[in-house]
């Protein structure tokens, strides 16, 4: 069985993500987790409250998010009606990225699927602050949806990548399976002023057109430029429905993260972006 985690903060965007979800996966048998973390609405308000204020507070916060959950399943359950799917609820007194941190290693969880907040004015980005928390810390593959994405199967996937990485079995085992699933073609695309590969690259291109057989994969390369910006032209040229990229200590996604070329992705990425981890779960 698909286990998959939703965090929600019960917006709109929250819903979508779910809802997607339940499309992604609606010829699958899936439990789906929908995780709320209350922490921050508890000591938000009452910072200089005593402890037994706190204590009464958290427990209202409590009973309060376990009604919105099971408000929330009641509107989604049999919304298409699919057998396959069984709903979970989880109130967790923590920050976000910890609470999801901690349910996905307890419950082995496939996929975290969350939703974007559009153009904040602090980040300035689609993603929002709490997503890209996400997508650094947490050892778990992370799909996020933009707000107002209509769902439709990702015919053309694309994964940027330097063959660097030694990837994970099972990160690529599940791009697989979506792959195979929609019948996708998986497009590698490589930036790079060089046309050689080193054998360390060699080895782990292999090793990912091995774990990627039975898929559409098609490999290319482009000169080396403002990564996003390239990654945005060939998103527009290709008609991509998916962006994936793989996180790792060092790596490609690292590096544009932590250089803030991400928002530019954020700003202009219209389609789901899944970032896997290459962490030690």
């Amino acid at each position: 069985m698909r286990t998959i985690l939703i965090p929600t903060d019960f917006s709109k965007n929250a819903l979508h993500a779910l809802q997607y979800a339940q499309e992604l996966y609606k010829c699958e048998r899936s439990c789906f987790f929908i995780l709320h973390a209350y922490m921050d609405e508890v000591y938000g308000e009452y910072k200089a409250a005593s402890p037994e204020d706190l204590e009464a507070r958290k427990q209202i916060k409590k009973e309060e998010s376990e009604k919105q959950l099971d408000h929330l399943v009641g509107a989604v359950l049999g919304n298409p009606p699919n057998p396959l799917h069984n709903f979970e609820t989880v109130a967790v007194f923590d920050s976000l990225v910890d609470g999801i941190n901690d349910f996905v290693n307890e419950m082995n969880i496939d996929m975290v699927i969350m939703g974007t907040k559009g153009e904040t004015s602090d980040h300035k980005t689609t993603f929002g602050s709490y997503t890209i928390e996400v997508f650094k810390y947490l050892k778990c593959p992370v799909l996020a949806v933009p707000e107002g994405f209509e769902y439709r199967q990702p015919k053309v996937i694309l994964f940027p990548t330097d063959y660097m990485l030694p990837y994970k079995r099972r990160e690529l085992k599940l791009l697989g399976n979506l792959a195979r699933k929609f019948k996708s073609e998986v497009h590698c695309l490589y930036f790079t002023d060089f046309e050689e590969l080193s054998m360390r690259q060699m080895d782990n291109k292999k090793f990912l057109e091995g774990s990627l057989s039975g898929t559409y994969l098609s490999f290319g390369t482009t000169s080396v430029k403002n990564k996003a910006e390239g990654i945005m032209e060939y998103v527009e040229k290709n008609e991509v429905g998916m962006l994936v990229m793989v996180n790792s200590r060092h790596s490609f996604f690292e590096d544009m993260l932590y250089r803030s070329t991400v928002d530019l992705l954020g700003l202009k990425v219209g389609i789901p972006f899944l970032v896997m981890q290459n962490l030690n779960r």
